[in-house]
């Protein structure tokens, strides 16, 4: 359903199962298999002897949906993540990524692959959305400073920062092939006057002297050591009163649901040494660079914010 835009075809109303197939390049009579089975699941339902419509669940895979999971969805059956997961019981069985084995980093794959990496940053984008505006509206910037976003991607959390702080100017720094994005937002958003962009590598160094840095699902890309490397260096940047927030997935404890245990088996399949953390593995992270934690605020989706400041 999301592969075929199914959502996005029914968004102005019901379809018969030709006209349909017609509009998303399928074959109808196998459409119509799968149309009864998404019907099941309560994402499309029934109208007259051969139409369908979208249910308000189903919505949430129109491309533009507030909240939107099809971005998600599709990124599930992505080639290399299907052979991720597909095999996990070797990467388990190794401790090696068969993802990683097969294809390097992923960043390496999506750089070699145009239209995944396209994919993964619509992903990026859709998942950034509820961080974004849970962040602005959970955490007091204060509106002054300048904050660093380190490999911010395209740049829509600094930008919704930005908004919501007009006193704020802002850095967005990622690799150079990443930051022409960067900018066409940052423009459309009309920040450019108060909003650099800076190319670089964060195992290198980052811009220096900013009041805030915000990294953004990015340790958990990382093995304990190159997390280490990467918040040594934004420590060494800051401002004495800086402050890092880290905003991730951070596991509870205990036996508890978590969206972030699901996420982590895709970080098992994919990354080496890439995984989702608790608090006191992050504590004990920003210790080691030279940072103490200060605290740590629920944000939405299943993500946290963790403050930490120099010690």
């Amino acid at each position: 359903m999301a592969e075929l835009g199914l959502a996005d075809h029914l968004a102005q109303g019901p379809l018969d199962t030709e006209e349909l197939a017609r509009r998303c390049g399928a074959h109808a009579p196998s459409l119509r298999r799968v149309l009864r089975e998404l019907a099941s699941m309560g994402v499309v339902r029934t109208r007259g002897t051969d139409g369908y419509d979208l249910t308000e669940q189903g919505a949430s895979l129109r491309s533009d949906a507030p909240g939107s999971i099809r971005s998600s969805i599709r990124m599930l059956g992505e080639e290399g993540l299907w052979y991720a997961m597909r095999n996990l019981p070797a990467t388990v069985r190794s401790g090696e990524s068969a993802f990683a084995a097969r294809y390097g980093h992923l960043y390496e794959h999506l750089a070699a692959n145009p239209g995944t990496a396209q994919l993964f940053n619509d992903y990026m984008m859709a998942r950034a959305v509820p961080f974004a505006e849970s962040l602005v509206k959970r955490y007091d910037f204060a509106d002054t400073g300048t904050m660093v976003d380190v490999a911010g991607g395209k740049g829509h959390i600094l930008a919704t920062v930005l908004q919501a702080n007009p006193n704020m100017r802002g850095v967005l720094f990622d690799l150079e092939h990443v930051v022409g994005r960067s900018r066409e937002l940052l423009a459309a958003e009309r920040l450019d006057d108060r909003c650099e962009v800076v190319a670089g590598d964060f195992f290198a160094s980052v811009p220096a002297g900013a009041d805030f840095y915000l990294l953004a699902s990015v340790l958990h890309n990382w093995d304990d050591d190159d997390a280490v490397r990467i918040l040594r260096n934004v420590r060494d940047a800051m401002a004495s009163s800086g402050r890092v927030l880290v905003l991730e997935v951070v596991l509870p404890d205990d036996d508890a649901p978590h969206l972030g245990k699901d996420i982590d088996m895709r970080m098992l399949a994919v990354f080496d040494g890439g995984a989702e953390r608790s608090r006191e593995e992050y504590a004990k992270l920003l210790d080691q660079a030279g940072l103490g934690l200060e605290r740590v605020i629920e944000l939405a989706a299943g993500a946290s914010l963790i403050e930490a400041t120099p010690r």
